[in-house]
């Protein structure tokens, strides 16, 4: 285990982690250790140069705007939603970047910013992963200073070529005195070491996560990861919000209006008229939250990866609707829920993928679903095996989803997509919770099967746009 909750569920921006967070995320390393090397002065010149999955769909998931933020020292985290458009506005009219926020050189997109779509990898890269991106400094002269070559494996994680091994999942950064006490590589090691130490899933969580919390922390551990939880949960409660009272049409030329804004003004409007005795209507607003989320992540708003901003309306979704519609729902069923799901997340994303570029929409709204499903099930009381049950009944009916978005927008169909993730998990929770005998397929066989999957699946429909639904409705 070498991957955290707090490096699963990252603050961040839209639309997309691994087109838009993870390039300015790289873009921004890149830029800093040029300053950090005494570089920076003779920098005269870079080039960002975009490869496979984000040169095809990189304009309509922003990366050209994400690379030219990063290069100017702006990280997914910190930076102010509200002040990008002026920023990207203010670069490309003066056609100058301030390099690391620091030394203003020219950069011309055309010239500095290269879609690369012929090619599906950077030449010479020992790694093979079809989100690509190659920065490179130049002096007075034009001899290169630094070149790097970084990927963007989806869920925001970034991997530098040069430290590509067999496993181009990136670590942790793991304080050096850090013992995870409870470590596990499977599902079946997780259940065992639980039940081997009497631990509940979150319990054991809870451990794993207080020990990568520094030594010198301002805070007692479990202080430090509770207060982490609950600054995710409520940056997602923001989010719901934002989307919930938002209205108009999203970004990008596809005229997609938004609509969670005007179907929880009609459940509000059934909810006053009397009409609570719907049996569905907790199901409405898993859909309503979900899909708040998602349009403010088509939006370039705040948002938290979960594990992926394309699959971040599934966990708030589900969360909110053990928050309001559990009777007996409290703040440490949320707590549980969070510590859970990213158990299952780990799991993911240690022994397959959460790329989309890499294993189609199975590895987002799929391991969205699955995470939440879990998460659900142990806010619930649920048991360690009933929890591994909907883990795996989630993404078993996820198997084969590929990612194919029109006009390379995190729009059609991702937006409904979420919500209907989200149903499925609460749907999945239910089945475990009402299952009393042991199950046939193991969360591990399907965890593996998804990946298998997803590298037989053709790269058309994988988030290249040029196959599916992308390729058969006309995107203007």
């Amino acid at each position: 285990m070498t991957t955290s909750l707090f490096d699963l569920y990252k603050i961040g921006i839209g639309p997309s982690s691994s087109h838009t967070m993870g390039p300015m995320r790289a873009a921004c390393r890149f830029a800093r250790d040029l300053a950090e090397h005494g570089l920076l002065d003779r920098v005269e010149r870079v080039r960002a140069e975009l490869f496979g999955s984000l040169a095809l769909t990189g304009l309509g998931h922003a990366t050209d705007r994400a690379v030219l933020l990063g290069l100017a020292g702006h990280e997914p985290a910190s930076i102010d939603p509200a002040l990008i458009e002026p920023a990207v506005v203010q670069i490309r009219w003066s056609r100058c970047i301030y390099l690391a926020g620091k030394r203003p050189i020219a950069f011309e997109e055309g010239r500095d910013l290269i879609f690369q779509r012929e090619l599906m990898f950077p030449p010479g890269a020992r790694m093979q992963h079809p989100n690509g991106l190659r920065l490179a400094a130049f002096d007075e002269g034009g001899a290169i200073l630094d070149e790097r070559t970084f990927f963007s494996t989806g869920g925001g994680f970034i991997v530098e070529d040069a430290a590509a091994g067999p496993n181009e999942n990136q670590p942790a950064p793991v304080s050096p005195e850090a013992v995870i006490p409870f470590p596990f590589r499977s599902a079946a090691e997780l259940l065992a070491v639980a039940h081997a130490h009497e631990l509940s899933m979150s319990q054991l969580m809870l451990e794993n996560e207080c020990a990568l919390v520094p030594r010198n922390a301002a805070r007692a551990p479990v202080e430090a990861v509770r207060e982490g939880i609950d600054r995710i949960w409520n940056v997602m409660q923001a989010c719901v919000a934002r989307g919930m009272a938002a209205e108009g049409i999203l970004p990008g030329g596809l005229n997609v209006r938004r609509r969670a804004h005007r179907l929880a003004e009609r459940l509000r409007e059934k909810e006053a008229g009397g009409l609570r005795g719907d049996p569905l209507a907790p199901l409405d607003w898993v859909t309503v939250y979900a899909m708040a989320v998602n349009e403010e992540n088509a939006a370039g708003g705040r948002v938290v990866t979960a594990p992926t901003n394309g699959s971040a309306g599934v966990v708030p979704a589900v969360a909110h609707y053990y928050d309001r519609f559990i009777p007996d729902s409290d703040h440490e069923g949320i707590v549980r829920f969070f510590l859970t799901s990213a158990a299952i997340g780990i799991l993911y994303k240690e022994n397959a993928s959460i790329s989309g570029a890499e294993v189609g929409c199975q590895g987002e709204v799929g391991v969205a679903c699955s995470m939440a499903a879990a998460g659900l099930t142990s806010a619930l009381g649920g048991s360690n095996g009933q929890i591994e049950h909907a883990a795996e009944i989630a993404m078993e009916h996820n198997l084969g989803m590929t990612c194919d978005p029109i006009g390379g927008l995190v729009q059609i169909p991702c937006i409904e997509r979420n919500a209907m993730g989200a149903a499925k998990a609460v749907q999945a929770s239910r089945i475990a919770l009402n299952e009393a005998e042991a199950h046939k397929v193991s969360l591990d066989q399907v965890i593996h099967t998804m990946y298998l999957t997803g590298l037989d699946m053709q790269s058309r429909y994988k988030e290249t746009s040029q196959a599916g639904l992308a390729l058969n409705v006309i995107a203007c």
